[in-house]
């Protein structure tokens, strides 16, 4: 994910207006905080050793096999009910505390298949099975720090749990980065075999974001995505005579540019979207005109409105390649999409004053009327099945750091760079704050109180 619009967008203070009396919170925030920093003091060293194992054990999608099992006993120990392989590898741990709201605390636990550079005395050297080939695999992403920081934010709930009411929903889900494992786990039952939340929460650490930063954006978020892949059915034949062939080769660079028109000619240019072709493979030869032309395409959007559009133009685009060259027509798959992560207003609002008192100046608001990021997420999902969410962003990085990459010059390795570290100390200590403090406030000021 990229998280470069930072620097382009307006930062409000919550308030303003925005939160009603109803959002003021019934707890005293910075009470909360030392009361959280108390429980972290004692139990960050033992979370430390957790997030390096975890850094060094990166897992695949889908693959994370030891990392649930991990969660899953440190869930146990603090007193969950727990319940593994939901969805394949993820995990659901419930904790029942009284009359209350339903709480969905989430965090992804897949790696990504490449070489981690850091040269941290933890680096991953882990190697996993990627479409029956060997690759290595690394926590470019962040997840490490995702978990770590819902097992510290378990633990500091249950020590506080004589200050709320409600049940406590823990998912340890897998297969965030093809964007899949949501739909797995809602496939598998989690709203029908679990308590469905009331609300439901998730942090993501931020690259080129300073440590002490926390970004909340109102509306859209995250992008839809949607990966398609388009194969040009050609005709092969001799290099020396392209007369005898249908050419896929020049149906899929026809097609590169030809798309993009979708972009720069159909869209309205003030709302934003990508297609990208990211692999274009034909052929094995100079002297071969291969039969097929295989092309890989991610594209993304904000609206349900240019999402469609972008569809439809990269189908109605690959189509008239084909009609134009006589080709039979393209094999054309939607892989998988999800829509775009929202946070709930109503929600953002409520947790503003809360969030303003901790992290002060530290927190950036984004209004709904700003454009959200670019990277894409299916914690979408949770949201679209209609549980109000908000999706956080941590900074993560040394402010040193960034100061002597700005000065050179050269962009700071951000998420899904083989050089992405962030620092995990107060990196996971604030993580812990801002998801057990969102808790803390929907379950103590929740309609029913008091009833």
């Amino acid at each position: 994910m990229r998280f470069a619009l930072l620097a382009a967008v307006a930062i409000l203070p919550f308030g303003g207006g925005r939160a009603s009396a109803s959002s003021v919170p019934t707890f005293d925030p910075a009470e909360a905080r030392a009361r959280i920093e108390a429980v972290m003091n004692s139990a960050y060293p033992r979370l430390d050793a957790i997030y390096k194992d975890l850094h060094q054990h990166p897992e695949l999608p889908f693959q994370e096999k030891r990392t649930a099992g991990i969660l899953a006993s440190n869930m146990r120990k603090l007193g969950f009910d727990v319940t593994e392989r939901v969805g394949g590898t993820g995990v659901v741990a419930v904790y029942r505390n009284g009359p209350g709201p339903v709480v969905l605390v989430r965090t992804d636990m897949d790696a990504l298949p490449m070489e981690e550079q850091t040269g941290l005395p933890y680096a991953s050297q882990a190697r996993q099975l990627v479409d029956g080939k060997q690759s290595p695999v690394a926590h470019a992403c962040g997840h490490d720090a995702h978990m770590t920081w819902w097992l510290g934010t378990a633990e500091t709930l249950i020590a506080m749990r004589a200050m709320w009411r409600g049940t406590l929903v823990f998912l340890g889900q897998p297969a965030e980065e093809t964007l899949s494992g949501a739909k797995a786990v809602l496939a598998d039952g989690l709203f029908a075999r679990f308590p469905k939340p009331d609300y439901a929460f998730a942090a993501h650490v931020g690259g080129g974001m300073p440590v002490g930063a926390l970004v909340v954006k109102d509306g859209a978020v995250l992008s839809a995505a949607d990966a398609i892949d388009v194969t040009f059915n050609g005709r092969g034949a001799h290099g020396s005579s392209p007369s005898s062939a249908i050419d896929p080769v020049m149906m899929g660079a026809n097609f590169v540019t030809d798309v993009q028109t979708v972009i720069s000619r159909r869209k309205d240019a003030q709302e934003f979207g990508v297609i990208t072709v990211g692999a274009f493979q034909a052929g094995t030869v100079g002297n071969v005109i291969p039969s097929k032309a295989e092309l890989k395409l991610s594209l993304r959007s904000f609206t349900p409105e240019v999402r469609r559009l972008l569809i439809e133009g990269v189908e109605t685009t690959a189509r008239a390649v084909s009609d134009m060259a006589g080709a039979p027509a393209p094999t054309i798959t939607h892989r998988h999409g999800v829509a775009a992560t929202r946070n709930d207003s109503a929600l953002v609002a409520q947790l503003g004053p809360v969030l303003r008192s901790v992290f002060g100046d530290g927190l950036v608001v984004i209004p709904a009327s700003s454009p959200g990021f670019s990277g894409s997420e299916d914690f979408a999902e949770f949201g679209a099945a209609g549980v109000p969410s908000v999706y956080f962003m941590v900074g993560g990085d040394d402010p040193k750091r960034l100061a002597s990459y700005k000065a050179q010059g050269i962009p700071m390795p951000t998420n899904h760079s083989p050089d992405f570290a962030p620092v995990p100390e107060p990196t996971i200590r604030n993580g812990v704050s801002v998801l057990t403090l969102a808790v803390l406030t929907v379950a103590i000021n929740w309609p029913g109180a008091g009833k």
